[in-house]
């Protein structure tokens, strides 16, 4: 009987098959203990029988095989399940040395190595993690009203400034950028769904080295119509918590192979801390920063932000001057916007940015003007404002860097299978 690794404790005493590779082997000449993944999950297989151990000796690191025995329960774990072997048939050996070894590696080299480091324990343990914050996603927003709604990846224009788009020749010499966000067609959606989300890779073809940045990535972004700047945050904290607890129900294994500490993850629990940027700067200047009103935030001013809190922290309510166009002008102070950026706690960074969204079309057209993006691309945004317009807000959440937050990964390039960075897009 086929099984699979992560359901051996339901046939214990049983005998079985299990299809897979073999990733390490130990043992001496008596008894050989063979370390199989299956990419449901991992185990031991126990040889003893002799004609067995010399076709075990022939296995290489990496030799996907079929190995067939009697389940049993490790003796001093209860969760443990490994096989008693009573059969190895080998499927293919490497036909040469399996490159990725025991010993240290650089990145540079696992990078270049990527296709094969995904079999790692770790990067194993990481697509798992990002998998079920993905399903998380799509659970959370069915649960609330929202729909899924597919957005284009080639846009004939930018959602916030053609600066940060990478440009493709399109038929008859026309020019398409790749997307950087669905939210303006999202917001179009919403006026025949009332909500809809939109989850897919999305491109910046911005020139940054940092740890928190990739040139290809995923993003979802959210819009619902009747919504207005407090719930939207409202919200995204509550999406925060149930994707939270979502990985630390399914991914307990894959977070103790990560070694990740989960009590800080235990307390992310809704209401959020929130601070205006006007308090985020006092703050930042009383504890010794110099940095000025009218300023983005650095990651270290968004570490000092977050050092004190075990929740994430929503800095809301930025100038006007340094957001994009399409954000709702705060009624009580006509130089800020509704919006917000959501950071995490342990040095995570920003891990959503939202907002209301102006919904005036006079105001929009105007700020369309201001920034010089006026022409036909715009007038269909600018049409949604003319024909039953609505108070709606939304927000975009980075997919990676809500796994590594979830996961307490240093740089944001373990994340993704294939990570796509400004010197790197090979393999």
């Amino acid at each position: 009987m086929n099984v699979l690794i992560k359901d051996l404790g339901n046939h214990v005493d049983a005998e079985v098959t299990i299809r897979g590779w073999m990733f390490n082997k130990r043992g001496s000449g008596k008894i050989a203990f063979l370390q199989l993944r299956d990419g449901s999950g991992m185990t031991q297989g126990v040889v003893t029988e002799p004609e067995l151990l010399e076709i075990v000796e022939k296995m290489t690191m990496e030799t996907s095989c079929k190995i067939t025995g009697t389940v049993s329960q490790h003796p001093k774990k209860d969760d443990v399940f490994e096989l008693q072997v009573t059969g190895v048939e080998i499927v293919h050996v490497p036909e040469e040395e399996y490159p990725i070894s025991k010993k240290e590696h650089g990145p540079d080299f696992l990078l270049d190595n990527r296709h094969l480091w995904l079999r790692s324990k770790k990067q194993w343990a990481i697509q798992r993690v990002r998998d079920c914050v993905i399903t998380a996603v799509y659970d959370y927003f069915h649960e609330n009203g929202f729909i899924k709604i597919d957005t284009p990846i080639l846009t004939p224009n930018a959602c916030e400034g053609s600066t940060t788009l990478f440009e493709l020749e399109y038929f008859e010499d026309d020019k398409v950028f790749l997307s950087q966000s669905g939210q303006l067609y999202l917001e179009a959606a919403i006026m025949s769904v009332g909500r809809g989300f939109d989850f897919g890779p999305t491109f910046r073809a911005e020139k940054s080295k940092t740890k928190r940045h990739l040139t290809e990535f995923w993003m979802m972004d959210a819009e619902a119509a009747f919504v207005e700047h407090e719930e939207n945050m409202e919200i995204q904290e509550n999406m925060v918590v149930f994707i939270v607890e979502r990985c630390l129900e399914r991914c307990k294994k894959e977070l103790e192979i990560l070694e990740r500490d989960t009590e800080s993850l235990t307390k992310i629990k809704a209401p959020f801390k929130r601070l205006t940027y006007t308090e985020a700067i006092e703050d930042l200047r009383s504890k010794g920063s110099d940095i000025k009103f009218g300023e983005d935030l650095g990651n270290d001013d968004e570490v000092t932000l977050t050092q004190d809190s075990d929740v994430p922290v929503f800095i809301h309510k930025w100038p006007r001057a340094i957001k994009p166009f399409y954000m709702k002008v705060d009624p009580e102070n006509p130089e800020l916007v509704l919006n917000n950026d959501l950071i995490g706690t342990e040095g995570s960074g920003e891990l959503i940015g939202g907002s209301q969204r102006e919904d005036s079309y006079e105001v929009l057209k105007k700020a369309i003007e201001e920034e010089d993006m006026e022409g036909p691309e715009y007038q269909w945004y600018l049409d949604l404002r003319k024909y039953g317009s609505v108070p709606h807000s939304g927000f975009g959440l980075g997919l990676e860097r809500m796994v590594r937050f979830v996961c307490g990964i240093e740089h944001i390039r373990e994340t993704i299978p294939f990570p796509r960075m400004l010197t790197r897009f090979r393999p």
